[in-house]
This record gives C-alpha cells, structure tokens and sequence, in this order.
C-alpha cells in the first residue's frame, strides 16, 4: 500500500517518507546506547495449521487487515510466506504515513490490532485465537436451547441449501447465495445461519451429516460428475470393490435399513435418488472414465497432481507478484503524470510527485512512451495468467476428485462404509422412540 512491492521500489519510497516528515536519514546507522529512532514496525499475522487455508487467501486476509488497521495514508509492503508449518503474513509499516502522521507501535496498539485482526479473519470465516475461558459450557447449552426452539427452521434451510447446490461452484458460493436471498451467515470455526424471520441462528452441523461443511463441499464437488459419460465396464479390483458397495447400498435403500437422503430433493426417493448411491456411481464413472485400476494406480495419480497443482500454484504466484509489481508502477505513473501536468500543487502533491518520480526513475520510466510500454506488458501478463488459471483449477478438481475416490476405498475396505449407514439408522431410531411429548 502506497508503494510498490518490490523491496527496491518499496525502500526508495519509504526512506524518501520518512526523511520528509522525522528530519532524519532512513539509512542512519543504529545508536550504541541502543535508542535509535523508529524508522520501521514489523508485525506478523500467522493462522492455524489446521485452518487448512491457501496462501491466496492469507494474503487476501492480510491486505484487507492492513486498509482496515493503518488506512489509506500509510505504507506498508506485505509479504505471505509459507516457509513455516503455518502460514503467516509479514507487515512492514513505514513510521509515519504520506500525510505525515506518526505510527506508534504500544500496547494498546497491539491490542486494537488484535481485536481488527480478529473480526477480519472472522468476516474470512477463519475463527481466531479464543482467549476466553470457562465460558464454554454455557455458549454450548444458549446453542442447544436455540437449536430446539428452531428445529422447524432447519427444514426450510435444508431445502434452500438442497436448491442451491446444483447451481454453485463452492461452499463459499453457497453462502454468498444464502446472503442474497437473505439470510444471515455467521463464518467462523461453526457456520450457522439464520433465516429473515428467525429468532436464533443453527449451526450447519446441526441439520444432519449432509449438511456439515465438508458433505456440502463433496455434494457440490460430485454434483456433474458423470453426466454423459458412459461406464466403460473394465474389470479391476478397484471398479468391483464400488460396484459391490453401490449394490450393497441400492439393498439397504430398498428394505428401508438405512436413512434415506435424497440427492433431488424435486422428486420421489428411490435407491437411484440416493445420495450414497449417487456419489458413489459418480466416483465408480471417473474410475472407468480415467481406467484406474487400483488404489495403489490412484494415489499415484493423487501424488502427481499435487506436485501439479502445487507448481501451478508458484507459478500464479510468480505471475501475480509480477503482476501487482506492475500495476503498483502503472498507477504510480498514471498520478505522476497527472501532477506533472498540474500548475499549482499542494505541499503533499510535490511529496507524492516527488516520491513517484523516485520510484519510476528506479524502473526506468521517465517517459510517457515508457508508460505506454509499461501498460502493454501488464496487457501481456494478463493473458499469461488465464490459460495458468486453467491448468491449476483442472489439475486441483482432479486432485480432489481423485482424493475423495481413495477416502471413500478405504471406508469400502475397512467395513465401515455399510456399518456407519446402519449405525445412523439405528441412532435415527432410537431418537425417533425417545421424543416425548406433553400436552398443555
């Protein structure tokens, strides 16, 4: 912000800022007594391993911390690493802003920060740090008192959600639709939603398996699978082992012994309406479509893709640092040129004007061909990006897809896939004889 992410370009415009405002140099070296000025703060914003985010989105998260924690005036370069078991980001802030105010790092700053840092990664639907404690119990019976008194909710949301899904690409997606039609999505460690006129929010988990965030992320992911494509039949241990599971299933849906989910919930249930057997003839087809054999064939294929995807993704990155570089330069140019043009300017406008002719000159623009120039080759680097796009979403949805076929193999192995089905219908039952009633 306010300079370019290229530590070249970002340490000429802050030292010109500095030295503008502090009346001292940038480059000063420090003072032995060991009270040298503040010429820079350094900040660190880390997530959760188990959070499983992308550098794409800690990135994102961390920009949008910065506008909302220092504003428009300050300079700040930021920098996501992954070179740690967690990923963070770096915040490197100038002491004082292009206005001329002073940033003073403190304790109460620290805490403001924190308290931003928190509701940011909140609105991300990244839950922070829970510093409270030996309130829990209390949260989780307020949670489960709502949940009763909104049971007749759930369906409704169930529907919205069921509708939803054959249009969207994510989960993301989803909620974004949810918002629109609105209802209220709270993000964090639990989703939960509440319709227009509801009293209390539920929490995803709490409208049954299908609807946590990980089956909604697998239903979306398998909803196109197959159609069209024909099962080629191969023989192989692996199609066998889901063609006998998915009979297994399609004979429990018959004689009623396991919980019927409907995958369109448009039309009756039948064993072929079935969400089991739906997800399960879909993975069967990409394993006749892609002739995968074997579960040892799979996990190859799944340890290919993810050195795919991951190269594809230094790749973006690569070109997406280049890219904001270059757009940083453009717009630096396109006001430079504007104040150029300009007969009278206000003190900050020759700070700016002076500061963007600093950092040019270090690119080589002087000019406005130079600039033109420059406008071509961010044109270049856009068209560069599109078809890396492509490859990494083609290469992730087949890392996915291919994931998912060696979780649901194991389930099939290990026994446990037709015994969690009963196991549900029993605690279904068992719930269904435990209600009771009273008449008032």
């Amino acid at each position: 912000m306010n300079c370019i992410p290229d530590p070249k370009c970002a340490y000429l415009a802050m030292k010109m800022v500095y030295e503008q405002f502090s009346g001292n140099k940038f480059d000063e070296p420090p003072h032995k007594s060991g009270k040298s000025k503040v010429k820079a703060i350094h900040y660190i914003q880390s997530f959760d391993p188990k959070d499983k985010i992308s550098p794409e989105l800690a990135h994102q998260i961390g920009r949008t911390f910065a506008r909302k924690a220092f504003g428009d005036n300050c300079q700040i370069v930021i920098a996501t690493h992954v070179d740690k078991e967690h990923i963070h980001t770096h915040f490197i802030i100038n002491a004082y802003g292009i206005d001329g105010q002073k940033f003073n790092d403190n304790l109460s700053t620290r805490k403001n920060l924190r308290e931003i840092s928190d509701r940011v990664c909140l609105a991300f639907g990244i839950k922070p740090f829970d510093k409270s404690k030996g309130k829990r119990k209390t949260v989780e019976y307020n949670e489960w008192q709502s949940e009763q008194r909104g049971t007749s909710w759930k369906e409704k949301i169930r529907l919205e959600i069921d509708g939803l899904i054959l249009k969207v690409k994510n989960v993301d997606e989803l909620l974004a639709e949810l918002e629109l039609l609105g209802y209220t999505v709270r993000r964090g460690k639990y989703i939960s939603i509440k319709a227009p006129e509801q009293q209390r929010a539920v929490r995803l988990k709490t409208l049954g398996e299908d609807y946590t965030v990980e089956s909604l992320a697998s239903r979306i992911l398998w909803k196109d699978i197959g159609s069209g494509v024909s099962l080629l039949g191969q023989k192989s241990e692996l199609s066998e082992r889901f063609s006998t599971t998915i009979y297994d299933v399609e004979q429990l849906a018959l004689t009623g012994k396991k919980v019927q989910r409907r995958r369109d919930t448009s039309i009756p249930y039948s064993p072929k309406n079935d969400l089991d057997v739906y997800k399960l003839s879909a993975q069967l087809t990409i394993i006749n479509r892609d002739n995968l054999c074997s579960i040892g064939e799979v996990e190859g294929k799944i340890r290919q893709l993810e050195y795919e995807v991951e190269k594809a993704r230094k790749e973006l990155n690569a070109l997406a640092a280049q890219q904001d570089t270059l757009t940083g330069l453009a717009e630096q140019a396109e006001e430079y040129f504007s104040l150029l043009d300009k007969a009278e300017r206000t003190p900050a406008e020759e700070l700016r004007l002076k500061m963007h002719k600093t950092v040019l000159e270090g690119s080589n623009i002087t000019s406005l061909s130079d600039y033109e120039y420059l406008k071509s080759v961010i044109v270049d680097t856009q068209k560069k990006t599109a078809p890396l796009k492509e490859n990494f979403e083609r290469c992730r949805q087949l890392y996915e897809l291919y994931s998912e076929i060696a979780k649901t193999y194991y389930e099939i192995s290990k026994g446990d896939y037709i015994s969690r089905l009963i196991e549900e219908q029993r605690k279904t039952t068992d719930a269904e004889g435990k209600k009771t009633y009273r008449i008032t």
